[in-house]
């Protein structure tokens, strides 16, 4: 059955819809944003089992998500494999890069494509999903809007 519950794009983290929003409380469209849990929000510490570039990109991520309120601690795992995919890309295209997109057998004389095409078009499948569930895609991040540092509240006499 198609178009059942569940179905179609998956909403943006609540978050990002208030980052995006116009208005407090309110997404792009006006429409109230409801409130999510209140989990504690803060970077979780990274799994004993992430490690070289993959380690890398975790202390890049979170370092940009951690002021927006966007990485809590139950993040670490989902998040942990980002940082994976991340990695394993850049493995993959390295090898690409170095060893040519078809390989020829040896025996044979057939050429084929290069086992890390496929690992790199994998891997980078995985790092759109993440991203997407995270929020921090290349579309999600243009429709963000910057969040005001407390300096630019004092210009604002309708601040909180």
């Amino acid at each position: 059955m198609m178009g059942g519950q569940g179905s179609g794009r998956i909403p943006a983290p609540a978050q990002v819809r208030l980052l995006r929003g116009q208005s407090p409380g309110r997404d792009s469209g006006g429409r109230k944003v409801p409130t999510t849990p209140k989990f504690v929000r803060e970077a979780p510490d990274p799994p004993d089992w992430l490690d070289g570039p993959a380690r890398v990109e975790w202390d890049r991520i979170t370092a940009e998500l951690e002021p927006l309120d966007m990485l809590k601690t139950t993040d670490a795992e989902a998040l942990a494999c980002y940082c994976q995919a991340v990695a394993d890309h850049a493995a993959a295209v390295a090898i690409v890069r170095a060893e040519g997109r078809i390989i020829t057998n040896p025996k044979t004389g057939h050429q084929h494509p290069h086992p890390a095409v496929a690992d790199a078009r994998a891997s980078r499948a995985q790092v759109l999903q993440f991203a997407r569930e995270f929020g921090f895609s290349p579309a999600a991040e243009a429709r963000l809007a910057s969040l005001p540092t407390d300096s630019d509240d004092d210009d604002d006499p309708f601040a909180a």
